[in-house]
């Protein structure tokens, strides 16, 4: 594994700037998750650090090599993407030894063997060496890319949304896998993923992108808790952060225009002395329910138990309890 370091780096398409004066070093061992929306840059980011794009400026190093004029072949770096891309002819076993009977690389069969078994144990999928690609279940045939990956030693593995196409159990197993397998080898990994849920509970640090730019990076607890504005505070938590006029609420700092509310910023009670709401939808989700309000005119949704008495059309009290101040900009306000 190696440190990578991205410096200042710009790429544009015809007008449109995809990645904007973008600098980020992912450390040596390190899961570095880039979160955002479609379009905000992220893939782009990983097709320059593979060499797949050219940057417009500013320089890509891998272990500490000035890299940003190589081929992706010279890089030592692996890519899992999107969709599997999987030889159908070909058996698990061949899928995942073919780069490493590639002529920059070969290895001897004992070697290769041996590579492809130890990760497929990792993967739990020892006992699919011998199966076509298309006898693979969609769960089977991503971690068959993901061990083609594996296989390969890189210096950083780069993994673009590998679980986005996964129905929900899948993904959840795999997260953990993904973050398992990652901590046994020590693997530098930078992701990309617009599911907050996995940027919170695999990356060591997260790095939060808006339309190209890196608005701010640090670990999935910084970024939840102290967020720098307010759409960072809007991309992790669910349900998603309230944010609400300052004008509803006394005491709200100097400059603040909006308030940020989370569900353990909100204290909601039957009677009490807070603001009234109105119930308008209760989501059953098991041990818990979403509970939507209205609040002066206001969407609100929060979380209540989901054996509390409330019914469409209760009226409760509102309550906040240390939530974000963000001015007119979205920028934060210390309370």
């Amino acid at each position: 594994m190696a440190e990578v370091e991205i410096r200042a780096v710009c790429k544009t398409f015809d007008k449109t700037r995809a990645v904007s004066d973008l600098s980020l070093t992912i450390r040596d061992g390190e899961f570095v998750a880039l979160l955002g929306p479609t379009g905000a840059g992220k893939t782009t980011t990983l097709r320059l650090v593979a060499g797949l794009e050219m940057p417009d400026q500013g320089s890509i190093r891998i272990g500490g090599r000035d890299v940003t004029g190589e081929a992706p072949a010279d890089r030592d770096v692996a890519f899992v993407f999107q969709q599997y891309s999987l030889y159908p002819h070909l058996t698990v076993f061949e899928n995942m030894a073919f780069a490493l009977r590639a002529p920059v690389r070969r290895l001897a069969e004992a070697v290769i063997r041996s590579k492809v078994e130890e990760v497929a144990r990792l993967l739990h999928i020892e006992t699919k060496l011998h199966n076509k690609a298309t006898q693979l279940s969609g769960g089977q045939m991503q971690r068959v890319a993901i061990g083609r990956a594996l296989v390969r030693s890189p210096s950083i593995y780069l993994m673009d949304e590998p679980l986005s196409s996964l129905d929900a159990k899948l993904r959840s197993e795999m997260r953990l896998e993904l973050k398992r397998i990652q901590t046994d080898l020590g693997a530098t990994i930078l992701y990309v993923t617009h599911d907050q849920t996995e940027a919170m509970t695999m990356a060591s640090r997260i790095g939060v992108i808006e339309a190209g730019r890196l608005i701010q990076i640090g670990t999935p607890r910084e970024i939840y808790q102290d967020p720098i504005n307010a759409y960072v505070a809007g991309r992790l938590g669910q349900p998603a952060i309230n944010l609400l006029p300052a004008a509803l609420f006394a005491g709200a700092p100097r400059g603040a225009k909006t308030i940020g509310a989370r569900t353990e910023h909100l204290t909601i009670a039957q009677g009490g002395g807070g603001m009234p709401a109105t119930v308008r939808r209760i989501e059953h989700l098991g041990d818990q329910s979403h509970l939507h309000l209205d609040l002066g005119g206001q969407p609100i949704v929060t979380l209540s138990d989901s054996d509390a008495d409330l019914d469409v059309g209760d009226i409760v009290s509102v309550s906040l309890n240390n939530p974000l101040f963000f001015d007119a900009d979205g920028a934060r306000i210390a309370a």
